[in-house]
């Protein structure tokens, strides 16, 4: 499969299960056991499928630093995500978490030098306000959790931008990297974890599957990203939104309210929007020079 376009969706697939995995077992299990299965399982994958493509090669980096550096974002985001969804629903902790489009257009401007107009602030405010809608501050539907997950969407534009500054790295590397860091950094966190109850087999299952699944998504979005500008390929992250609905009501029973769908809409809004200004003042700037 060469489309980065259908790799980009594909991954937001394996994602979405992913997330619907991680909220069954953390609620059942405890936070730092799924991040583990998460990150174990990518670097089973990551490993052999590195040596695979740059032989003995296949760790070395170009920028350690840097790979580290976006690797624990990564670990730090999963974290946060896998948090929030202990106690909030799928489809509306997944509509926070699509602010990071947003993010990526307003940090653009410090971290790659572009100019963020009043416009685009002035958007990224109504995305901001999708929030609100969402999660409503002071009512019953509210949550702290809301506030990981804000979080959560400014780690991930980060992460996302700085994945872009490393197309030097084979996409292999970078993949590799993605796995080891989260690997050692939740194995150093299980002593400090709960006593596993006992589980089912089929949660054993979850635990295998969404390692896996985590993986792969991740090795199709940065095989995406090293083919194709994020800012082409990030409109498409908000199909996910159909699958954490979907995901919500066929397992939790969960489907949001029409003051929380309206939010999720100005948040998708916001996010595409930013996106296609972000891609029409490239093209000018390139007919310019």
């Amino acid at each position: 499969m060469k489309s980065p376009i259908a790799l980009f969706i594909l991954s937001g697939i394996c994602f979405s299960t992913v997330d619907a995995i991680a909220k069954i077992l953390v609620q059942e299990t405890n936070l730092i056991a799924v991040l583990w299965a998460r990150f174990f399982g990518q670097v089973l994958l990551a490993t052999p499928v590195a040596i695979w493509f740059l032989g003995r090669k296949f760790g070395r980096t170009n920028n350690l630093r840097l790979q580290l550096f976006r690797s624990f974002l990564l670990m730090i985001t999963s974290a946060l995500f896998f948090a929030g969804l202990n106690w909030l629903p799928l489809a509306e902790a997944s509509s926070i978490t699509f602010t990071a489009p947003i993010w990526v257009a307003i940090l653009s401007g410090p971290i790659l030098g572009d100019k963020v107009s009043r416009k685009e602030w002035g958007i990224a405010g109504l995305g901001f306000f999708g929030i609100l809608l969402v999660a409503r501050p002071g009512s019953e539907v509210f949550h702290m959790a809301a506030l990981l997950l804000i979080l959560m969407a400014f780690c991930n534009a980060l992460f996302q931008i700085y994945t872009r500054k490393l197309t030097n790295d084979s996409a292999y590397t970078t993949f590799f990297y993605s796995g080891l860091v989260g690997f050692f950094t939740s194995t150093a966190l299980l002593p400090y974890a709960k006593e596993l109850p006992s589980i089912s087999t089929l949660d054993y299952a979850l635990f295998g599957a969404i390692g896996i699944l985590g993986g792969l998504g991740h090795l199709l979005v940065v095989l995406a990203l090293y083919r194709m500008r994020p800012y082409k390929l990030t409109p498409l992250v908000f199909l996910q939104l159909i699958w954490a609905v979907g995901y919500g009501f066929l397992i939790f029973g969960q489907y949001p309210d029409s003051w929380g769908l309206l939010g999720m809409l100005l948040i998708a809004f916001s996010g595409l929007w930013l996106i296609w200004h972000h891609q029409s003042k490239s093209q000018s700037t390139k007919e310019l020079n």
